[in-house]
C-alpha cells in the first residue's frame, strides 16, 4: 500500500503510524491496475496517504483504455467504499448513496459525476446506512434481544432511570455525547488538521511515542481516562489504529501516538497511563526504552480472580472444569454470591459462552490431559468442580490431592475414586461426589427424613425412590415421549443394565436384557396428571447400606421414570435387534471400494431377515410388503411385540425416527445400535425453545414404637426448565431443569467448602447433615422447592 521515501529502509508499521509523511503510496501502481473491483474497508486519517486519488485514477483509466484497445485488459469496473469517508482514502468518493439508489458513476477523464450509469468511468457504491440493513433472521434476533428493555425505556424520564445496558449503549442524550462517549469528539479534534498544528504556547510537540492499549477500553470508560491523562498533562494524541471487540467478552485494541514538549513530560504521561491500568485492576507490561524515544505497550487483562495466588497460595475462588449445560447455573450461583470463577474447557467458545455477561468470571482453555496445565489452574483456586465425563474425575481428583485443593463432582463414586479416600484424608482434602440430582439431591432428601426418623426412635420399613429427566408434557410430542439433550448412547445403554432391589423382604433381580419388559405403569397420588412407568434402577441394595437401613427396611427400591409406553417400544426395538452393539456386516465399509452406504430401510430388512431365519419363518413376499408399510402385523408375526397396541406403538415410533427411510446410514455407524442412536440424536433432541422436566419422588414408610401409627413420608421435587420462557430480566439465561438441579447442588457444595463449613475429609457423599442440611436450604432459596407431606398408615 505504501513504501518508505527512503528506498534503503524497509516498511515499519510503528514508524508509519508515527510518521506517515515519510511514506508514499504505491497502491495505484502495484494493486489497482490488476483489480476489477476494489472494496475499501480500511481505517484512514487525513495524515495518511490516500489509497487512490483522482489523478491516480485518471492515469490508471488512461493506461487501461490503451490496454483495452489491444484486447489485453478489462480494467477497473467499480469501487465499493464501505467506510463512506467523503473525500477520504478514495478521493473521488464525494457523496454517499442510498439502498434505493446505491450507485453513481465517476468519469476521471472529464472529472464528472453522474447518476446515469451508461457511460465511461467507474461505478461507486457508498451506501452510508448499509450496516442497518440486516437480514430478517438478524433483525428478529436483535428485536428479541431489545424487547425486554422497551418497557423501561418508554417509562424512563432521565438517563439514570434506564437499565444499565441501555445506559452503556446511549451515545447521545439531549443533544450531547454521554460521558462514556466523550472520547468521540476528542478523537475527532485530535485527528483534525487544525489540532495537528496547535502548540502549547510556543512549545512544539517534538517528543513522541506509540502506546498500545488492550482491554475493555470503551465499555468500561478506560479510553476516556487515558485521554484525560494525556490532556491534563498538556500532551496531545492521535489514534493511529483502533480495533473494537465484537462480543461482550472480547477486548478492544487502540494504538495512540502520544506527543509532549519534553522527554520528561512524555515520561510523566506514560507513567500516569500505567496508573490508570493499575487502578482498573489490570496488568501493564512495558516493552522498551531506547535512545531517548519511548515505546510502551499496555496489556489490560482481568486479574482479580487469581490475585494473590503466588507461592502456592490459593485464592478464594472456584475452578469449574467442563463448560456443558450444567455449568452455567453453577457459574451464576457462585458469581451471585461473590465468588470468583474460572471456567475451563477444551473448547474456548464453550467456556466463553458459560461466562458471558456474568461478573467476576474468567474463561480459559484447558486440555485436562495436560498435567502441567491442569496443575497450574488447580493451584490457583481453593475448590474445583469437575463437570467432565466421569472417566476424567479421578485424573482431576489426583491433581487436587497433590495440590491440596477440594473437589466437587456430580457423578457416582466409582471404585477407583473410592480408592482415593485415604490419600485425600491424609492430604486434608475433601472429594465431595454425587452432588447433582440423581445422585445428589435424592441422597439429601432421603437422609433428611431417615436421620429425623432415627432421632425420634423410628425405623424405616420401606424406602422407595423414583427419578426421571423428561420432556415437559407439551414437548413430549413423539411416540416415545422422550428427548435427549446429549448423545442418546448413554441413556440407551443404561436401559440394558441389570437391576437388584428388595421388595417385601424378598431379593429381586432383573437381567439387563429384560429390564424394559419389567416396566410397570405408575401413578403418583400427588402428580395424578402424569402417566408414568417405572423401571428398576441398577443396584438399589447398596443404598440400604449407604443410608443405614438395610437391617430394618423390608423394601429398598430406586426406579427410573419414563412416560407410559416408552419401555414397550424400547423392548420391541431391542427384540428387532437394534440394541445389538456388535459390528454388522451390512454396515462395514469396503477398503478401497467406493460403495454407496446402506439405507435405514436396508438395515431394517436385514434385521427382519435375521429374525425370520432364527424363528424359521417363511417369507413368500409377505414380510417385504409389510416392511414397506411398517405394518403393525409385521411386528406381531415375527414375535417382537406381544400385543396389537405394542405393535402399533413401535410402528409409529419407527416411522417417526425414519428407521424405514431410504436415507444413507452415516459411515461412523458400524452396528445397529449406533444406527439407532444416530436416528434418535437426529429426531429426538430438545429444540432451543423446548422445555424439559425433572421429577424426584420419595415414599419412605416409618414405623415407631408400640401404640404409634406408622407414617409414610412423601417428598416430591418437580422442576420445569426455562427453555421457551420469556423472561423480564434481560440478563437471565434460560437453563434446563436438569442443568439447574445438577449444577446448583455442585455449586453450593463448593461454596460450603470455601466457607469451611464442611470439615469432613476423604471421598464423601452428601449423606451427612453437615452437607445435606445447608445444601437443601440453599436450593430452596434458589427456587428449587421440595413439597413434603406425611400420610398416616
Amino acid at each position: 500500500m505504501v513504501e518508505p521515501n527512503d528506498s534503503t529502509k524497509a516498511f515499519d508499521k510503528e514508524n508509519y503510524y508515527a510518521h506517515p509523511e515519510r511514506y508514499h503510496p504505491v497502491f495505484h501502481i502495484k494493486i489497482a491496475p490488476y483489480a476489477s473491483v476494489i472494496v475499501n474497508c480500511m481505517y484512514w486519517e487525513r495524515r495518511y496517504p490516500c489509497l487512490l486519488t483522482n489523478e491516480q485514477l485518471r492515469e490508471l483509466i488512461i493506461a487501461q483504455t490503451k490496454a483495452n484497445t489491444r484486447g489485453t485488459n478489462n480494467g477497473l469496473v467499480g469501487i465499493a467504499d464501505i467506510t463512506c469517508d467523503i473525500g477520504g482514502s478514495i478521493e473521488f468518493v464525494n457523496q454517499t448513496t442510498t439502498s434505493e439508489k446505491p450507485f453513481y458513476r465517476y468519469d476521471p477523464l472529464l472529472n464528472v459525476y453522474s447518476d446515469n450509469l451508461n457511460g465511461s468511468g467507474v461505478f461507486v457504491l457508498a451506501t452510508d446506512n448499509l450496516p442497518t440493513e440486516l437480514a430478517k433472521e438478524a433483525t428478529k434476533h436483535f428485536g428479541d434481544a431489545l424487547l425486554p428493555f422497551l418497557p423501561n425505556m418508554v417509562h424512563s424520564a432521565s438517563l439514570s432511570e434506564l437499565l444499565h445496558p441501555i445506559q452503556l449503549a446511549c451515545i447521545a442524550h439531549k443533544g450531547k455525547l454521554t460521558s462514556l462517549y466523550e472520547y468521540i469528539e476528542r478523537m475527532r479534534l485530535s485527528n483534525s488538521r487544525e489540532s495537528l498544528s496547535e502548540t502549547n504556547g510556543k512549545r512544539e510537540f517534538t517528543y513522541k511515542t506509540m502506546v498500545s492499549l488492550d482491554g475493555h477500553l470503551f465499555d468500561q470508560s478506560l479510553i476516556n481516562e487515558a485521554l484525560d491523562v494525556i490532556e491534563k498533562a498538556g500532551g496531545r494524541f492521535r489514534i493511529a489504529s483502533c480495533e473494537l471487540g465484537q462480543t461482550v467478552d472480547a477486548t478492544s485494541h487502540a494504538e495512540l501516538e502520544v506527543m509532549a514538549w519534553s522527554e520528561e513530560a512524555l515520561c510523566n504521561i506514560v507513567d500516569q497511563l500505567a496508573s490508570v491500568a493499575h487502578r482498573s485492576e489490570q496488568r501493564m507490561t512495558k516493552n522498551n526504552v531506547s535512545n531517548g524515544s519511548i515505546s510502551e505497550s499496555f496489556q489490560l487483562e482481568t486479574d482479580a480472580i487469581t490475585k494473590g495466588t503466588s507461592d502456592g497460595q490459593a485464592s478464594n475462588g472456584v475452578l469449574i472444569i467442563g463448560a456443558g449445560r450444567m455449568c452455567e447455573p453453577a457459574v451464576n450461583y457462585l458469581s451471585y454470591h461473590g465468588i470468583g470463577v474460572i471456567v475451563a474447557s477444551f473448547y474456548m467458545e464453550d467456556a466463553k459462552k458459560a461466562t458471558r455477561g456474568i461478573p467476576n468470571t474468567v474463561a480459559v482453555q484447558l486440555d485436562v490431559t495436560n498435567a502441567a496445565q491442569l496443575s497450574s489452574l488447580v493451584s490457583k483456586v481453593s475448590v474445583v468442580i469437575s463437570l467432565l465425563p466421569p472417566d476424567f474425575h479421578v485424573l482431576v481428583a489426583k491433581c487436587c490431592i497433590e495440590s491440596g485443593r477440594h473437589l466437587v463432582t456430580a457423578s457416582y463414586v466409582s471404585a477407583e475414586m473410592s480408592g482415593l479416600h485415604d490419600l485425600a484424608t491424609e492430604a486434608n482434602v475433601s472429594l465431595l461426589c454425587e452432588m447433582g440430582l440423581d445422585p445428589g439431591i435424592d441422597h439429601m432428601m432421603a437422609m433428611k427424613t431417615i436421620d429425623a426418623a432415627h432421632a425420634n426412635g423410628g425405623q424405616i420399613v420401606s424406602f422407595v425412590s423414583y427419578c426421571g429427566g423428561l420432556p415437559s408434557p407439551a414437548c413430549a410430542d413423539n411416540p416415545l415421549g422422550y428427548k435427549f439433550s446429549w448423545n442418546p448412547a448413554g441413556a440407551l445403554k443404561a436401559g440394558r443394565n441389570a437391576a437388584s432391589w428388595k421388595e417385601a423382604g424378598k431379593l429381586m433381580h432383573i437381567p439387563g436384557d429384560e429390564l424394559f419388559s419389567s416396566a410397570i405403569p405408575l401413578r403418583l397420588s400427588k402428580c395424578p396428571a402424569f402417566a408414568f412407568e417405572r423401571l428398576p434402577n441398577r443396584d438399589s441394595l447398596q443404598y440400604g447400606d449407604l443410608y443405614g437401613i438395610s437391617a430394618e427396611a423390608s423394601t429398598v427400591f430406586r426406579g427410573t421414570l419414563r412416560y407410559e409406553g416408552f419401555s414397550d417400544i424400547m423392548n420391541s426395538l431391542a427384540n428387532l435387534g437394534y440394541f445389538n452393539r456388535e459390528p454388522c456386516a451390512l454396515l462395514q465399509s469396503s477398503e478401497g471400494v467406493d460403495l454407496r452406504r446402506p439405507s435405514y430401510k436396508a438395515l431394517l430388512r436385514e434385521l427382519i431377515s435375521q429374525l425370520q431365519k432364527e424363528k424359521g419363518l417363511d417369507d413368500s413376499g409377505f414380510f417385504s410388503t409389510q416392511i414397506s408399510k411398517l405394518d403393525p402385523d409385521l411386528f406381531l408375526s415375527i414375535g417382537c411385540c406381544k400385543s396389537q397396541t405394542s405393535a402399533q406403538r413401535v410402528s409409529s415410533c419407527m416411522r417417526h425416527l425414519g428407521l424405514d427411510a431410504n436415507e444413507d446410514i452415516p459411515a461412523v455407524c458400524k452396528s445397529p445400535f449406533e444406527a439407532l442412536c444416530a436416528r434418535m440424536e437426529d429426531k429426538l433432541t430438545f429444540g432451543p425453545e423446548e422445555q424439559d422436566m425433572v421429577l424426584l419422588h420419595h415414599e419412605i414408610e416409618i414405623k415407631y414404637g408400640h401404640g404409634h401409627c406408622s407414617e409414610k413420608h412423601v417428598a416430591t421435587l418437580l422442576e420445569f426448565g426455562d427453555m421457551g420462557t420469556v423472561t423480564k430480566d434481560p440478563f437471565q439465561k434460560n437453563h434446563s431443569a436438569m442443568a439447574r438441579t445438577v449444577g446448583l447442588p455442585a455449586a453450593v457444595g463448593a461454596e460450603l467448602l470455601l466457607a469451611g463449613r464442611i470439615n469432613l475429609r476423604g471421598v464423601l457423599r452428601p449423606l451427612h447433615p453437615q452437607i445435606y442440611a445447608p445444601v437443601l436450604e440453599a436450593l430452596q432459596s434458589s427456587g428449587i422447592n421440595i413439597k413434603e407431606h406425611i400420610d398416616r398408615v
